[in-house]
């Protein structure tokens, strides 16, 4: 994975102020609704930044290909989706070590970006452990779409568009039907506003 210099341990938005921002997302659940978000992104010309849990990249493996395929990034979001930063030194080694070999199996690659589970923000000892692990950055977020409390796509959507601007990093998850909905109105609202969603590399190079 690189390393960006300048800027922080854990990232939670850009500071280039380029007119782009990276839609986020927890990659677990139904793979029907991986699909669907994967493909609204590639319909409006929109790149988007996947934190899979290796669990669920164990029982849906040619997720991790498709995404990358698509032009995404991919990225560590753990092994088994518990809270990371309540766990030993130990345990959450193997929990960011144990995603990382799945995705270096299924793709040749870490990948670039780990984001702790259950937490917006790694503890101090998570950070260490995850750059231990390969993962320079943690990428945390700036929005919060909130969308996993299922408030309808409408809520959604005002969420992000209250909240969004040049450099954002939004946390959307994968699995909830709201997501989907609320996903082309969300992309909508970015163009009229003339930002463009990109991947967190390219957001942050």
């Amino acid at each position: 994975p690189r390393r960006f210099p300048g800027l922080p341990d854990q990232i939670t938005h850009s500071p280039r102020g380029h007119p782009q921002v990276a839609l986020t997302f927890h990659g677990q659940g139904d793979p029907a609704t991986a699909r669907s978000l994967l493909s609204i992104a590639e319909q409006a010309g929109a790149k988007i930044t996947v934190l899979a849990v290796g669990s669920w990249l164990d029982e849906h493996p040619e997720l991790a290909r498709r995404i990358l395929d698509g032009g995404h990034d991919l990225g560590n979001h753990t092994q088994h989706h518990l809270t990371v930063n309540d766990m030993t030194e130990a345990d959450a080694y193997a929990e960011i070590t144990g995603c990382a070999d799945r995705l270096r199996r299924l793709t040749g690659s870490i990948g670039t970006w780990f984001r702790p589970s259950r937490a917006q923000r790694a503890t101090p000892l998570v950070a260490r452990v995850a750059h231990r692990a390969g993962y320079p950055h943690v990428l945390s977020y700036d929005v919060d779409s909130l969308d996993f409390t299922s408030p309808g796509a409408p809520a959604v959507t005002r969420k992000i568009a209250s909240e969004v601007r040049a450099g954002s990093v939004v946390s959307l998850h994968f699995g909830y039907a709201d997501t989907v909905a609320a996903l082309p109105a969300v992309l909508e609202d970015l163009d009229r506003r003339g930002l463009r969603a990109v991947t967190t590399t390219e957001l942050l190079t």
